[in-house]
């Protein structure tokens, strides 16, 4: 009776774990056709060796993780559960969430450029709603659907794997699949190892295509995305990483922002050498006749020559060289030249270090004060005329600046017509304040907003004024990488080029990848080191950032 009872289990177990053999080389099947599209979206690589690496790292590649979805978790339930419809009905589950996840990772790789990942959980689920939005019938019961489907396929290959089994275990073709798998798995690895050896840049820039695979390199991904010299990727290898950036011909203001009316406010922006304290802010807000909003999310990592680059030009800093050789004025100093509204820059110190030329020669007036007595009456800067007018503190201390803005506030209480009042702090001194928020303050009287709470930067100074001061609808990525700062997105990315790594922002997380590729992230609140993982998702956010001003300019000219 124990023999025969003995033998009944060990037949079973072994139909079992024959028909989980089948039942996941149909799935194989299905993961490698779904895999089919990062393939679309990494686009055919360039030369014999990298196409055919391609080739056999996506069939063994998905072939090794379905199968390992067998290994890890059906072959342990079938050994502890042989119960035939328990496992069949088990492994249709698990293998229905596992072809659901690959779709969505798939959607993911092809819209954001990374994997699924725990830290962009949100944005993903973001982009999947924006992807069906169209559609009349809601995001989730869609999902609903194709879980059902995958399902029903799951279901299907399970009854036919069982009912067919003998005829399976005779055919051949399941032995042809296991050498192929297996003589790809061989040469897809030893062509890395090659790769790796050689530098060989096709190959290695398919680092990460896959989920699971290879991590890449920081460089790796950075020369992919346009960031860094392909032709020095091999040349620079152990050396320090230098940006660049295919810099489109900046846009020339004719037409597009002919308003109607022009503007009867000025426009006043006061610029600290160093960060407003919180002391200051609620000063500056408290002294407002309208009240005011605080940026309270405000990032700032360049140096003061390159932070005014930021400020005007409204792009990160790796355009600069390239805009500037064009000759060509801020899209905001072109609206206003033709609008015939006033420019005027004035610095105010007693030790102030020389501006760069091309920063001067936006402004119709440049000047330089030891101190503020020139502006402190309340007639003489409500006597100015219409227009732009930039105030640079640059000395430490802020007793010039809390004078001249408390005479600038005072002096608006006697306006009917309330300028506009920007107040931030401009650049970095030392490299420690670099990725630490920077608070700033909006005084704009038709602006009832309390306060600015998402991710804000000196980039988003210029289209704002566009949009809102000048009544221009040119789009902002038409020149700019800002937006309007009354109306940001609440999971937002900024990014930028220092001279030494590039950094990127989202919400309280701050990610510095150095000239080596080395990763570091901070708490832009607390100012602490959090870790130094790599955080592939969010630099190809950033990356995306910049590179959005030279895609849009790229696709409009061609």
């Amino acid at each position: 009776m124990v023999s025969t009872n003995n033998s009944t289990y060990s037949k079973r177990l072994l139909q079992l774990i024959s028909w989980g053999h089948w039942f996941t080389f149909f799935n194989i099947i299905a993961a490698i056709a779904i895999a089919v599209s990062y393939l679309v979206v990494e686009g055919m690589p360039d030369g014999f060796v990298a196409s055919v690496y391609m080739l056999t790292t996506w069939i063994s590649h998905m072939a090794f993780l379905t199968f390992l979805g067998f290994v890890l978790l059906v072959f342990p339930l079938t050994l502890l559960f042989p119960r035939i419809r328990f496992i069949r009905g088990a492994a249709s589950i698990i293998f229905t969430l596992v072809l659901t996840l690959l779709v969505i990772d798939s959607i993911s790789y092809s819209q954001l450029g990374y994997h699924l990942n725990l830290d962009s959980s949100g944005k993903i689920l973001s982009l999947l709603k924006e992807q069906f939005r169209d559609y009349q019938v809601p995001f989730y019961w869609i999902v609903g659907v194709s879980l059902l489907v995958i399902l029903a396929f799951e279901l299907i290959i399970s009854n036919y794997a069982w009912k067919h089994l003998k005829q399976l275990q005779q055919k051949a073709f399941g032995r042809y699949f296991t050498l192929v798998w297996i003589t790809s798995f061989f040469i897809s690895h030893v062509t890395h190892i090659w790769a790796d050896a050689r530098l060989q840049y096709s190959v290695l820039k398919q680092d990460n295509m896959l989920p699971l695979s290879y991590p890449t390199t920081a460089k790796t991904l950075l020369t992919k995305y346009g960031l860094v010299n392909k032709e020095g990727y091999i040349n620079t290898l152990n050396q320090p990483m230098s940006f660049s950036v295919k810099v489109p011909q900046y846009p020339k203001v004719d037409s597009q922002c002919q308003s109607p009316a022009a503007p009867t406010q000025s426009v006043f922006i006061l610029l600290n050498d160093s960060p407003l304290t919180s002391k200051q802010s609620k000063r500056l807000l408290r002294r407002s006749v309208d009240g005011g909003q605080l940026v309270t999310n405000q990032v700032d990592a360049s140096t003061t020559n390159d932070a005014w680059f930021n400020l005007l030009y409204s792009l990160p800093t790796v355009y600069q060289e390239g805009i500037l050789k064009q000759q060509q004025a801020p899209v905001l100093f072109q609206a206003l030249a033709n609008q015939e509204l006033n420019r005027s820059l004035a610095i105010i110190g007693d030790e102030v270090q020389t501006l760069p030329v091309w920063l001067s020669d936006l402004f119709a007036q440049t000047r330089y004060f030891a101190d503020i007595s020139p502006f402190v009456t309340a007639q003489k800067l409500n006597n100015l005329p219409t227009g732009l007018y930039v105030f640079y503190f640059a000395e430490p201390g802020d007793y010039q600046f809390s004078l001249f803005s408390d005479a600038l506030l005072l002096a608006q209480e006697q306006k009917q017509n309330k300028d506009i009042i920007v107040v931030s702090s401009l650049g970095n001194k030392i490299k420690e304040s670099r990725f630490i928020s920077k608070p700033g303050v909006i005084i704009w009287p038709e602006q009832k907003k309390n306060s600015i709470t998402e991710l804000a930067s000196h980039m988003d100074i210029q289209p704002t004024l566009m949009r809102r001061w000048l009544n221009c609808e040119l789009p902002y990525d038409a020149y700019a990488s800002g937006r309007d700062l009354f109306d940001l997105p609440i999971d937002r990315v900024l990014a930028n080029t220092l001279s030494d790594g590039i950094v990127i922002f989202q919400k309280d997380k701050t990610v510095f990848v150095d000239q080596k590729g080395n990763f570091e992230s901070y708490s832009s609140q607390l100012d602490t080191v959090l870790s130094d993982a790599d955080d592939i998702p969010r630099l190809i956010e950033g990356v995306k950032f910049i590179n959005q001003f030279s895609k849009r300019n790229e696709l409009n000219n061609k």
